[in-house]
């Protein structure tokens, strides 16, 4: 028993659920332990893509997401949640304690749990359909329920200057070896569980022209297009140090798991963000000044046709390294 009403067998299942998150490069860069009436995150630094994510953002970022699908993992199987963010100052890869109540959480959402598993990263170019904007406006909402504002792109100045900046990040980037040797490790696998498998990459690698060039896939893009309909949000806070990441992190899951459930596609963008000049860029140009950007999003239609597969996890066993003294 994790606690007297909390079997430990639905902690773990909630654990697996929760470990389908998207990280950057399919890192899964987390590990769990486990106390008697609680669950502990912390950043996993092994896994931790130095040359890509050189200030550890995306690393935050990226555990952010899987809290908050754990807190929905956890609420979908009847266990309330009390998160205790960064609690411990003198440990900063100790993200999150996570206390398990006894009790129906208020919260419980069986289709946001449900999207946890039909969520792809479509890296594919949408349909040329409009996203409505009562939809965005519930997508901001979730944003903002989780401590993070979103900030949707229609504006032909913005949206071109983010596009430049996308471009200029890309192009930085290229120039290093370092990084273009790690995004080769962690790309195009065919039968690992981890990084990002070349059955969820397309064939043609520039792809969209904002997503993330990796190595070639096996994805076909539907007519050869180039552009869609695809909206460009940010999502973004009013500081930009590592709770603010953490935080980011849970309004990036909020708003992709309720996309899902909107039937809409959508893929993290987070390599402008990479580059400090970009990312300034970003804020400053873009954003006014307004707020610190944390991760871009596209979102869209997805095209007719192939449905993604799955990309793969690590066995939950190996993300849980220890279990604490009860």
């Amino acid at each position: 028993m994790i606690t007297d009403d909390v079997d430990h067998r639905t902690v773990i299942s909630a654990l697996a659920l929760a470990v389908r998150a998207p990280s950057v490069h399919n890192s899964q860069p987390w590990r769990f332990a486990l106390g008697p009436s609680s669950v502990h995150l912390y950043a996993d630094l092994s896994r931790w893509l130095p040359s890509t994510d050189a200030d550890g953002r995306d690393l935050v970022l990226s555990c952010g997401i899987v809290l908050h699908h754990l807190r929905i993992a956890l609420a979908a199987a009847g266990v309330r949640a009390c998160v205790y963010r960064m609690p411990n100052p003198d440990e900063p890869d100790h993200l999150a304690a996570v206390e398990l109540l006894p009790g129906q959480p208020a919260e419980a959402d069986l289709g946001l749990a449900s999207a946890i598993v039909q969520r792809r990263t479509d890296r594919r170019c949408f349909t040329d359909w409009d996203v409505p904007e009562g939809f965005l406006r519930e997508l901001g909402a979730r944003a903002a329920e989780q401590g993070a504002l979103m900030q949707c792109l229609s504006g032909g100045r913005e949206r071109s200057l983010l596009l430049a900046a996308i471009r200029d990040a890309a192009a930085e980037q290229e120039t290093d070896t370092a990084y273009r040797t790690e995004r080769a490790v962690w790309s195009g696998r065919v039968a690992d569980d981890t990084g990002v498998p070349a059955g969820n990459l397309l064939r043609d690698p520039p792809g969209t022209g904002t997503a993330r060039r990796f190595a070639q896939g096996l994805l076909e893009q539907a007519n050869g297009r180039t552009d869609d309909g695809a909206a460009l949000v940010v999502l973004g806070t009013a500081s930009d140090d590592p709770l603010s990441q953490l935080r980011a992190g849970e309004a990036a899951s909020a708003v992709l798991l309720h996309a899902t459930e909107l039937g809409l596609a959508t893929c993290p963008l987070s390599q402008p963000l990479e580059v400090a000049a970009t990312r300034i860029t970003i804020r400053d140009a873009v954003l006014r000044g307004s707020l610190c950007p944390q991760l871009l999003l596209r979102v869209g239609w997805a095209p007719p046709g192939t449905q993604l597969p799955t990309t793969p996890r690590r066995p939950i066993g190996q993300t849980i390294e220890r279990v604490r003294d009860r």
